[in-house]
C-alpha cells in the first residue's frame, strides 16, 4: 500500500530533522571532542531545545549510535572507491593510506568508530555490521597478497591502527608516521605473505 502524501512529507521532514540534529553533533565534536557531546550542548548548536532532541533520538547513545554509522557506512564507501588492480601489494598499500588518511583527517570520527572512546557506548548490531563489512574488504585484501591467518589480520590491524594513533598523538597535522605506510606494508608482506599470493597477481 502507498504511503499517503501527508505521511511521505511527515516522514521527510523527520530525516531532515535528525540529519540536522546529527550535522550539528559531528560540528560540536569536530571543535570540542567527543566529551563535548551533550543533549544541551547539542540542542543548542542545533537551534533547536534539548525535548526536541528526543524527539529525533531518544537518547544521546542513540546520537552516538547514528554517527557511528554514518562514520562506518563513510569508511566502507571509501574503501570500495578504491580502484582493484592485478598488483594486490599496491592495493593493499592504497587501502592503508586511504585508511591512515580517513583517521587523521577527522580525529572524532576515528575515535568513536575504532577505539571505543566513550564509556557506556556500545554501537547496535546494524550499526556495527557496517565496520564488520569494512574489516571483511581488508580481510580479503590481505588474502588476496597471500595473507590467511585471523591472527595476522589482528596484527595488520595493530599496526595499520597504531601508525594513525601515534600520528595524532605525536605529530598532528604532519606525516612523521602517515609516511610509513608503504615501508609497514612492505615488512608485513615480507613476514606474512605467502606465495599463494602469486597466484592473486594471476602469475604462474
Amino acid at each position: 500500500m502507498l504511503k499517503k502524501p501527508a505521511a511521505n512529507w511527515r516522514e521527510a521532514r523527520r530525516e531532515n530533522a535528525r540529519a540536522a540534529v546529527l550535522t550539528a553533533a559531528w560540528e560540536l565534536v569536530g571543535e570540542d571532542g567527543l566529551a563535548a557531546l551533550s543533549l544541551r550542548e547539542l540542542a543548542k548548536r542545533a537551534g533547536i531545545t534539548t525535548p526536541t532532541v528526543y524527539a529525533y533520538f531518544e537518547s544521546k547513545n542513540a546520537i552516538l549510535d547514528a554517527m557511528f554509522a554514518q562514520a562506518a557506512q563513510d569508511f566502507v564507501d571509501q574503501k570500495a572507491a578504491l580502484p582493484v588492480t592485478d598488483d594486490p601489494q599496491q592495493d593493499l598499500l592504497a587501502d592503508v593510506r586511504m585508511f591512515i588518511a580517513f583517521g587523521v583527517s577527522d580525529v572524532p570520527r576515528y575515535q568513536l568508530l575504532l577505539q571505543h572512546a566513550v564509556p557506556g557506548f556500545t554501537p547496535s548490531a546494524e550499526s556495527y555490521g557496517l565496520a564488520v563489512r569494512a574489516l571483511g574488504a581488508t580481510r580479503e585484501l590481505l588474502a588476496r597478497n597471500g595473507v590467511h591467518d585471523p591472527r595476522h589480520l589482528d596484527i595488520w590491524t595493530a599496526v595499520t591502527t597504531g601508525l594513525v594513533d601515534q600520528q595524532v598523538a605525536n605529530d598532528p597535522g604532519g606525516d612523521r608516521w602517515t609516511r610509513l605506510a608503504e615501508d609497514v606494508t612492505r615488512m608485513f608482506l615480507a613476514q606474512f605473505a605467502r606465495g599463494d599470493a602469486s597466484e592473486a597477481r594471476g602469475k604462474p
